[in-house]
């Protein structure tokens, strides 16, 4: 996984992460749309039917978005210097954190979803409040570990290129590329390409 990830081309990436749930969204909201009748009351029904797939698409986004990082962190580690030293075991603790977060989530609305409207509305508020009570902080230490994943990676990419201990000056532009990657991964990628092209991966290291 990791070497398929290493060795994409940008256009692939973008076609995955982008245009396809760019596209999905599209689809949904004008299928959504085009099944309301302007003479007659809006039937929230439509809105639940098309919006259960919705969760489906977040959780392979946000596997091929997490596997993209994974892929850098862990595939590049092999072209470190020796002499500097990366927090790999910190960088996969809050790796995991986000992501499981983020598959809860897609979960949890999935089934809000897939029930039917008379159930919600018979749902008492007090027993979702636990569960938004949870989720509220997880969700800003989520963000945390995300920013750490986006210092970490950006930081592996300009160590092997560098080849030597760095400052975050000398890699915030890949820390704002990647933290924008609707651009930075056209700019990434190739660089990465470049690195598994010029040096082949041990394969213990891309299993």
């Amino acid at each position: 996984m990791i070497n398929t990830f290493l060795r994409a081309k940008h256009w692939q990436l973008f076609l995955l992460m982008i245009v396809i749930p760019f596209g999905f969204q599209v689809f949904l909201f004008t299928t959504i749309f085009s099944n309301i009748n302007i003479d007659s009351e809006p039937d929230s029904t439509v809105f639940f039917n098309y919006f259960k797939y919705f969760p489906l698409m977040m959780i392979l986004f946000s596997l091929i978005f997490f596997g993209w990082f994974w892929s850098i962190a862990i595939g590049l580690q092999s072209k470190i210097p020796k002499e500097v030293k990366m927090k790999v075991n910190r960088f996969k603790i809050f790796f995991f954190i986000p992501l499981i977060y983020i598959l809860f989530i897609s979960v949890f609305m999935g089934s809000i979803f897939g029930e039917s409207i008379e159930t919600m509305q018979q749902t008492e508020v007090t027993s979702i409040l636990p569960v938004f009570a949870v989720i509220f902080p997880l969700h800003f230490f989520s963000m945390f570990c995300m920013f750490y994943m986006l210092y970490f990676v950006s930081k592996t990419i300009k160590t092997v290129e560098l080849q030597r201990e760095l400052r975050f000056s000398d890699f915030a532009g890949e820390f704002f590329l990647l933290w924008f990657y609707i651009i930075g991964i056209w700019i990434i990628q190739p660089k990465i390409n470049k690195m598994v092209t010029i040096k082949n991966i041990d394969d213990k290291n891309i299993a």
